[in-house]
This record gives C-alpha cells, sequence and structure tokens, in this order.
C-alpha cells in the first residue's frame, strides 16, 4: 500500500476526470461484451485482471473474475467471473495484434489467462521495462526490477493510485462502486502512461526496440510479439547503474596513492629518521 506521505503529495489519479467523455461499462452479459468491444479502437488499451484473493494460507489461487480494458474514452469492466460464457470478441481482441495490451508486470497476468480460461493474449508491453527502456537515466537497478503502478503515475504523471482495501476485496461477487472505480483507474492509468512513454521513445535516436519491452502469451508461454521464438526481457543498451569513478594508480603495485603501501614498512622508516636525526651533532 502507498504510504500516506505519498498520497498526500500527488493528487489521485481518476479516469474521468483524466477524460470526462470517457465510456464507462461494467459487463456481466457477453452478448452485451461481444457489442461493446467491437467498438474498442485499435492501439495501445490498458490492461488489468482482478481475482479473489485467497483468505486461508496455502489455498489455491482463485480464477480470474475481472478484466478491465480502457483507451483514451473507453473503459471496460468484463466481469467473467458472472459470465455464462466468454465472449467471442475479447477473445478476438485478447488475441488480435490490432490492439496493444498495455500494463505493469503484465507477464504473470498473461500466464494466469491461460491456466484459468485458455486464453491467449498477444502484441502487449509491460510498462515497468519500457520505462527503464526509454529513461534509463532515471531509473537503475536490474533490468527486470519492477517499477509499480503508482510510482510510474507519480513519476509521468504527476498522480498517484488509492490502493487501501479495495484491493483485497471479493472480485467475484457483484462489483461495489469503489470496486468499479478502482479496477476502472489502474487499467485507464496504464494507458495513460503508455502514452507518455511511447511519446519519449519517438524522441530517442535511435529508438528503442519494441522488443525489449513487447511479447505475446501463447499457450501460456512467452514469445516475442511476432510469436516467432521464445522472450526473456532483456535491453542489451540498458545501464543498471552509473559505473565507479576510477581510481588514482599509485606507484606501489598499483595502489591509491593517497595510502601508504605499506603503513608498519612507513613507520618504521619515520621512526629510523627520526632517530638519526636525533643523533646528528
Amino acid at each position: 500500500m502507498l504510504s500516506r506521505s505519498h498520497q498526500e503529495t500527488h493528487p489521485l489519479y481518476s479516469w474521468n476526470t483524466i477524460s470526462p467523455s470517457c465510456r464507462f461499462s461494467y459487463i456481466t452479459d457477453p452478448e452485451i461484451a461481444n457489442w461493446l468491444l467491437s467498438t474498442l479502437p485499435h492501439g495501445p488499451v490498458g490492461f488489468d485482471l482482478e481475482w479473489k484473493p485467497c483468505y486461508v494460507k496455502d489455498q489455491p489461487e482463485n480464477r480470474v473474475a475481472l478484466i478491465q480494458l480502457a483507451a483514451a474514452d473507453c473503459v471496460l469492466l468484463l466481469h467473467i467471473h458472472r459470465m455464462r460464457y466468454i465472449p467471442y470478441k475479447l477473445r478476438e481482441v485478447l488475441n488480435g495484434s490490432q490492439w496493444i495490451k498495455v500494463g505493469v508486470n503484465i507477464q504473470y497476468d498473461c500466464k494466469k489467462l491461460h491456466k484459468d480460461l485458455k486464453l491467449h493474449v498477444r502484441n502487449c508491453v509491460d510498462l515497468s521495462l519500457m520505462a527503464r527502456s526509454v529513461d534509463n537515466a532515471r531509473w537503475k537497478g536490474r533490468y527486470t526490477n519492477p517499477i509499480g503502478l503508482a510510482r510510474l503515475l507519480q513519476t509521468y504523471h504527476g498522480t498517484t493510485l488509492s490502493k487501501g482495501k479495495v484491493q483485497r476485496s471479493n472480485w467475484e461477487i457483484s462489483l461495489s462502486f469503489a470496486q468499479q472505480n478502482y479496477a476502472a483507474n489502474d487499467a485507464h492509468s496504464a494507458y495513460t502512461i503508455y502514452v507518455r512513454l511511447q511519446e519519449m521513445a519517438q524522441t530517442m535516436i535511435p529508438s528503442p526496440h519494441p522488443d525489449w519491452y513487447s511479447f505475446s502469451c501463447v499457450g501460456g508461454d512467452l514469445y516475442d510479439r511476432l510469436s516467432r521464438f521464445a522472450w526473456t526481457p532483456t535491453n542489451p543498451n540498458y545501464d543498471p547503474e552509473p559505473p565507479p569513478p576510477p581510481k588514482d594508480k599509485g606507484l606501489n603495485n598499483g595502489q591509491d596513492s593517497s595510502e601508504p603501501a605499506n603503513p608498519v614498512l612507513t613507520s618504521a622508516v619515520a621512526a629510523a629518521s627520526l632517530a638519526e636525526s636525533s643523533m646528528t651533532p
């Protein structure tokens, strides 16, 4: 959960404030889902999942309950747990390369979708990896270290997300207003961050290669975005941290010239020199 100080210094992200004309739909009927998904524009789509948390230790993870998709002026909350069947149009959107599914640490989400619902997800972008690729000067550490969505919002949009107890609520029951708003913000803010990072990528020379942060998940396995070969997150140009400053080389076996090569020997020489000077008439 975000600390209170973080939420006080950054206003909360609100999808309907960012895009007042945004069309919001909470959907439990697969036929309505097919109709609304057919209107989803091609291009980037904020993508996220929710499922009921396990309240008992060592209990198996629950199945995906909710799939969130968001574009600039559209938020769709697909309550899969309450649908009679999987909408065919959802399979088309997730499996189609015309839609770029964007989110944070979504490799696991894509694998879970296949495990739970046998769905393939192609042409995905991990925003954490993308941020490290287009703004390496800001982000250090291992390339695959995740950067949370709230932190990305604070950095690139000046807002943050409110988590609280809603995150650990029951996503299988009919969703409350608080749950719907939480889910909508997660997906819509992912779209917002992608747009900002893509603007930064277009100013870079050379441009970062999309394969550094893009992938597809087919049959539960990760491939490059065109599903040609197995994919692991890597960026050959990524610098995990600044190199240490070079040390000055001394004359004593390459040791730092600011330190004596042998403190004991140096002290003995100094003592002998002092004794010799005291004996001089």
